[in-house]
């Protein structure tokens, strides 16, 4: 018995589903899962299922919550651990998924979140490299400041910080920039987690049909 449904676009390329699917793990809740293939831009069968058109989307006890943060602070409300305790950690952690949450569209632009795509070296535009710079030195400065110990950005559990910057990591891996030891040994550790790991192996599962030629054709350096 299932408190709700949780809607997500296709594994491979939907870096938003990931967030919501994150923090809707993270936090325990106990919801189906509604897979829905995309095409590029919204569809109708999105359009059908989500109010804003978009996924993820989720309902959870008679609650309709969409957009991707708006879900992070629904879980967040379930389980508060989700963000750190410490109000100068907290205050960090809310600024910087804030920021990646309206930000680095230039990051999006050259470098799409698609997990099998050849690519690497691909997409490193001026801007693209600026906006990589930017989130070195945050990942850097909060590793240094609340991170010490655990390899998370807030130490040894995952927060809805590291749910909001999960598709950078994937990112990272698909177009493998140069990036500082700290950065690189976060991209490594949450490569390595379970739930990282889970879909990332449920993306490589998922029909062949569903694949877009644009996302999955090997990236020009």
């Amino acid at each position: 018995m299932t408190d709700g449904t949780l809607f997500i676009g296709t594994r491979r390329y939907s870096s938003w589903s990931l967030r919501g699917w994150l923090a809707v793990r993270l936090a325990g809740l106990s919801v189906a899962e509604v897979l829905i293939p995309l095409a590029g831009g919204v569809t109708t069968a999105v359009k059908a299922a989500s109010p804003s058109g978009y996924v993820p989307y989720l309902e959870h006890d008679g609650r309709k919550i969409w957009d991707s943060l708006a879900i992070c602070e629904y879980c967040a409300e379930e389980k508060p651990a989700l963000w750190p305790a410490d109000r100068t950690a907290r205050a960090h952690a809310r600024s910087i998924s804030a920021e990646m949450h309206s930000g680095f569209r230039d990051l999006r632009m050259a470098m799409p979140m698609s997990l099998f795509r050849a690519a690497e070296g691909a997409g490193q535009t001026p801007e693209c490299r600026a906006d990589i710079a930017r989130i070195d030195a945050i990942w850097s400065e909060t590793k240094a400041r609340f991170g010490a110990e655990g390899p998370y950005l807030f130490g040894p559990e995952l927060t809805i910080a590291d749910a909001m910057y999960a598709p950078v990591v994937f990112r990272f891996m698909t177009y493998r920039p140069t990036l500082s030891p700290v950065a690189q040994a976060y991209v490594d550790a949450m490569l390595h987690h379970d739930l990282m790991r889970e879909w990332h192996t449920a993306a490589r599962d998922e029909p062949q049909d569903w694949h877009l030629a644009p996302m999955e054709a090997p990236a020009a350096p």
